[in-house]
């Protein structure tokens, strides 16, 4: 068997059984790529986990695109990235399909059990996410800073604007502690690196393009590419932090209703896989532009184009950039700022828009208990809130 079929194969099955969200991801590849599979070391996985972290983009995907990389060149990090994004790719095409055929579902009760899953789900992340990067005083006013400066500043540039706001911070306030600036010494990559000056040198060009893009540009469908680009090369900490610069890009636009948006999230904790196979769902039918399984297709590789340019162009040169503990202290309060903006989009539109009645707030609690106490993954209460509140209503 070739290499490239190998990592196809093995990403293919883990795109498919893996559910549980980004650090759950990152379990699944430890188990299978260090402890069964031998491709790499404890040390070499920590080096690759660690440059995901300093990043945008969803850290599980591109530790599976750097794993990719690391097995079989520049092409495999591309089949792992489409082995592991198709399943899920798939089951939300199925589910924007299933939703246009039929738009009732939007008013049914067991869309409603799924919009109070996403407040349980999102609330779970904050807290989680809070524990474990504002554990304290400074950081935890830094997360509120961002929460604040996100809701009163209703503008697509205010959560790039904290994260610009906590680097500064981290650079200048916070320090590492001796564990986090460990150097990164134990990575070896073998890839060219003029590739990956290539690649660097997309990314330069793609943030010169996106204003263009993002401007009243005809067609619609290049303006709405650019807000999946966009979203792709800001959004820090994963799948769940995406939800609010995608609503900012697509819903005031009127090119989907934030009742639709909030379902699609909702059915994307249902799958395995990348949360960021979400972008499939709103590709396959955005108003005036993105359409079909084509635009469901298009969304997905722009959404991830960025974090695809930023992990090949910068994992060749880790080494050196691992050790700057620059980079280190900006991460700390980029980090922070990143829970703030996720405590945002907490308030405003999920609970807003999930949490309607004592019945729907009594769901989400228990659903809250479920992920936090009971350790229950969530596709699992996504399940259930929907039969729950489809039996309530009967």
């Amino acid at each position: 068997m070739s290499r490239l079929l190998e990592v196809f194969l093995q990403f293919l099955l883990l795109g498919s059984s893996s559910f549980g969200g980004p650090i759950a991801h990152l379990g699944y590849f430890h188990e299978r790529f260090v402890q069964r599979e031998h491709w790499l070391t404890e040390a070499a996985y920590a080096d690759l986990v660690a440059l995901s972290q300093l990043l945008p983009g969803p850290s599980s995907s591109q530790v599976g695109m750097g794993l990719g990389f690391l097995r079989a060149g520049w092409m495999g990090g591309i089949v792992a990235w489409v082995g592991f994004t198709l399943p899920s790719a798939l089951l939300m095409i199925g589910a924007a399909a299933l939703l246009s055929a039929n738009p009732a579902w939007l008013n049914s009760s067991v869309i409603d059990g799924l919009k109070v899953a996403a407040v349980a789900v999102v609330a779970q992340a904050v807290l989680s996410l809070q524990r474990k990067l504002a554990p304290d005083r400074e950081r935890i006013c830094l997360m509120a800073f961002s929460a604040v400066l996100v809701l009163l500043v209703p503008l697509a540039w205010a959560p790039l604007l904290a994260l610009l706001i906590g680097g500064v911070i981290g650079v200048t306030r916070l320090r590492p502690s001796g564990e986090e600036l460990s150097p990164s010494d134990v990575l070896t990559v073998p890839l060219n690196r003029w590739v990956a000056m290539g690649l660097l040198g997309m990314v330069l060009v793609l943030f010169v393009t996106l204003p263009v893009l993002l401007a009243n540009t005809e067609p619609i469908v290049l303006q709405q590419l650019g807000g999946f680009l966009q979203a792709g090369a800001l959004v820090f900490g994963g799948g769940h932090v995406v939800l609010p610069l995608l609503e900012q890009s697509l819903v005031p636009q009127g090119w989907i209703g934030l009742d639709q948006f909030l379902v699609g999230y909702g059915a994307a904790q249902a799958v395995p896989g990348p949360m960021f196979s979400f972008a499939a769902f709103l590709g396959f039918d955005l108003r005036g532009g993105l359409h079909g399984i084509g635009g469901a297709l298009l969304a997905v590789i722009a959404l991830f184009l960025p974090s695809f340019l930023f992990i090949g162009g910068i994992l060749p040169f880790w080494n050196q950039i691992g050790r700057l503990q620059t980079m280190r202290r900006a991460l700390l309060g980029i980090n922070a700022a990143v829970v703030g903006i996720l405590l945002a989009a907490l308030f405003e539109p999920i609970w807003q828009e999930g949490i309607q009645s004592n019945a729907e707030f009594s769901l989400g609690l228990i659903a809250f208990l479920m992920l936090v106490s009971w350790k229950q993954p969530a596709w699992r209460v996504v399940i259930f809130c929907g039969v729950m509140s489809g039996l309530w209503s009967t």
